[in-house]
């Protein structure tokens, strides 16, 4: 009973002392406002809460476990992107953007408390096993996954090259729960790809914003530009491309325009606001460029995409991207915790919110293999709108919800494809993906009416 009292009296000492500087920063002359008051309860309801737990719950209970997820429910409440962040978590987001690990290899999200996979990373177990957009993953080594924290999820699902982890899945228009048993592997950092589709014209694939992507897109560049042929145009894919980091997203699209807003960071707060601006280029890329999205496009490919399509630098070609259009930061906490939460909001060029609405192509071509039937039965993509206590794309209004004719209100939902986008960068499965040939198309389309007589 000793220990109990001495960690309640630390839960008030704590409590006390936040709401002391509370009132600092609210300043020594006002004293306390209603708003501080009003603090004050909530504090004071929160360790009643603590105290009657830790004296008549049926079991034993762990008091800094209790406290960390009351933390994590707060937090969680504000937006899906933010959360508190335990010592181990750290590593993982280090893991993220640094170097390679063993794992299955997809992009997850959590949907109303359920981890649902973005999409899968191509050339990866999960991938080659045919684990899809849309897969609702329902448990992991038989662990029920329900109100799990992201963290937690992908930590259970990476490890060791050779060890095996098994998925459960629950798939839209299967009847049954789908059991998928994955060996992991090295998840590959390459985050740049690319190959000549025809003399003079140039694909690569962007699968995430990592250290290194810029110089790789350079390098994968200066192999294109060189060739025999000089480049008369690019296609940049950035379909299921889930984003990665900031500045790597900037100096992409600085690498094609020669002036002129990239993107603007808008927060509550003077500091969290920022314009991102192109700098002059000494040798300028001028061929035509087509950029591939779909619904897995997300934040940092959005910034690019958005960027090169309001200055007029590239045409958009696919199907709505994601709507990942916020900004995040992470503090460090005492225990070696972390913070992570929302402080601003992205806007390309033109003052479009990216968050909750996504990248609207200039061409809208859904992706079908060229073997597949017309009448394929598609699902549903999930995209940020969908997510649960999601931001709005301007905080001074409510957007509508999208309705189909006739519906009641209902949103509609975003189709998915039925087969992977496409698989090793080969030659002849490019030439299988319409979005590609039709982006190919447009490409010597132009090139042919540059030369016709007016």
């Amino acid at each position: 009973m000793t220990t109990k009292k001495n960690r309640h009296a630390m839960l008030w000492v704590v409590l006390l002392i936040a709401v002391v500087f509370w009132t600092i920063g609210s300043g020594f002359n006002r004293g306390l406002s209603a708003g501080n008051e009003e603090t004050y309860k909530g504090l004071k309801l929160f360790s009643d809460v603590i105290e009657l737990i830790e004296k008549n719950y049926v079991e034993d209970v762990d008091t800094e476990k209790l406290i960390q997820k009351a933390i994590q429910g707060m937090v969680r409440s504000l937006d899906p992107h933010s959360s508190l962040l335990p010592p181990e978590a750290f590593e993982e987001l280090q893991v993220d953007t640094h170097g390679e690990f063993g794992g299955i290899g997809i992009v997850i999200t959590m949907d109303k408390g359920t981890l649902a996979v973005i999409s899968p990373i191509e050339g990866t177990p999960a991938y080659r096993a045919g684990i899809r957009m849309g897969d609702k993953i329902i448990k992991v080594d038989g662990e029920a996954t329900q109100d799990m924290e992201l963290w937690e999820a992908v930590k259970k699902m990476r490890g060791p090259k050779g060890t095996k982890v098994v998925i459960t899945i629950m798939r839209e228009g299967s009847p049954e729960l789908i059991d998928f048993k994955l060996v992991r592997d090295i998840i590959p950092i390459e985050s740049v790809k690319w190959i000549a589709l025809k003399p003079g014209y140039g694909y690569v694939w962007i699968t995430n914003f990592r250290d290194s992507t810029t110089d790789d897109l350079i390098n994968a560049l200066e192999e294109l530009e060189s060739e025999k042929e000089p480049l008369k145009g690019l296609i940049l894919d950035l379909r299921d491309n889930p984003g990665g980091l900031l500045n790597q997203a900037v100096e992409i699209s600085d690498l094609f325009l020669n002036g002129g807003e990239i993107v603007s960071i808008k927060g509550r707060l003077e500091k969290h606001t920022k314009i991102y601006k192109a700098n002059p280029d000494e040798i300028v890329k001028n061929y035509p460029i087509v950029v591939l999205i779909n619904g897995g496009s997300a934040s940092a490919s959005e910034i690019v995409a958005g960027a090169l399509q309001d200055n007029k630098r590239a045409l958009i070609l696919g199907t709505t991207s994601f709507g990942k259009g916020s900004v995040q930061t992470v503090e460090t906490l005492r225990g070696g915790y972390g913070l992570k939460f929302t402080i601003a909001r992205y806007y390309t060029p033109s003052g479009r919110s990216i968050q909750a609405k996504g990248i609207e192509p200039d061409i809208t071509v859904k992706h079908r293999f060229l073997e597949v039937p017309e009448t394929a039965e598609e699902g549903v993509l999930i995209k940020e709108k969908d997510l649960k206590n999601h931001l709005e794309a301007d905080p001074n209004q409510k957007e509508e919800e999208e309705t189909e004719p006739g519906s009641k209100g209902k949103r509609k939902k975003p189709l998915r494809r039925n087969t992977p986008l496409h698989g090793p960068l080969k030659l002849e499965n490019l030439e299988s993906d319409n979005q590609v040939m039709r982006a190919l198309e447009i490409l010597v389309s132009y090139d042919i009416f540059k030369g016709v007589k007016r």
